[in-house]
């Protein structure tokens, strides 16, 4: 069964790795130049590189509808880029998933797919969607709502080892990100991670950098352009977390959910 996810930042990848790993075929669309933080654990990077893997999954850039076809018959996730996913009329899938995490909807609609689910704020399931999975962390993170909305975006970063907004580096102003930390380096509050047009980028907080635009990306001031973690382990940079493995589980559930309901109507 064909499931195109809509984004392939590292939320949206933990979707399609969960889905992957239950046997899934799985598309993904991106745009020309991913802005993606977490990019270690993220499809995206497909569009940079070529080829992505994440937790043994290897995912590839494909051009046009015959290269996902080949690499779907090599068991691979397809990345290709088309913000609008346009490819959707020519693949059929069996189910749309939108997890550009945008917190408005950018244009799904209930009846691109038998299935449609949605993540996040902006959808209101049985409208736009057939269902919508909940991505604020907390008690709910990961609950799939089959009417109304999930919690509106409040623009503060979750709480993670004590800090929410903190932890975010943000471009000081427009211009060209170039980082001088790495993914998986260790820095101190005060500590130079990165410039933007050669003025510098300082982290608020002790940590690992679990996240960082790759160089020469174009940014705007306030910009989220990096993550810091404050909890300093080293693996949770290359795996996806525990966050986007909440949501993949909300999204599996509505997928099944309503696979099933169209196969009793067919029968």
């Amino acid at each position: 069964m064909l499931i195109l996810i809509k984004g392939a930042g590292d939320l949206a990848t933990g979707v399609g790795c969960r889905l992957k790993m239950c046997g899934f075929d799985v598309v993904m669309t991106e745009t020309a130049q991913p802005t993606t933080v977490r990019r270690t654990v993220a499809f995206s990077r497909a569009v940079y590189e070529q080829t992505a893997e994440v937790e043994g999954i290897p995912a590839r850039l494909c051009a046009n509808l015959d290269e996902i076809r080949d690499t779907l018959h090599k068991k691979e996730v397809a990345v290709i880029v088309d913000p609008n996913a346009n490819i959707a009329k020519a693949l059929q899938p069996d189910a749309i998933i939108d997890a550009i995490i945008a917190k408005k909807n950018l244009g799904t609609c209930i009846t691109d797919a038998p299935v449609v689910v949605a993540l996040g704020p902006g959808f209101t399931a049985g409208v736009d969607c057939h269902a919508v999975v909940e991505t604020k962390r907390g008690h709910n993170l990961g609950r799939v709502l089959y009417s109304g909305n999930a919690a509106e975006n409040t623009g503060i970063p979750g709480n993670i080892g004590g800090f929410t907004s903190e932890r975010i580096l943000r471009a000081c102003c427009d211009g060209s990100f170039t980082p001088v930390a790495d993914i998986g380096d260790f820095v101190k509050a005060g500590d130079i991670v990165a410039t933007v047009d050669s003025k510098p980028v300082l982290t608020n907080i002790d940590g690992i950098v679990r996240g960082m635009l790759p160089p020469n990306t174009p940014v705007f001031a306030g910009m989220k352009s990096g993550d810091v973690d404050p909890r300093g382990i080293y693996e949770y940079c290359f795996t996806v977390s525990d966050k986007a493995r909440a949501i993949a589980g909300g999204a599996l559930e509505a997928v099944l959910h309503f696979i099933n309901e169209v196969k009793d109507c067919e029968q």
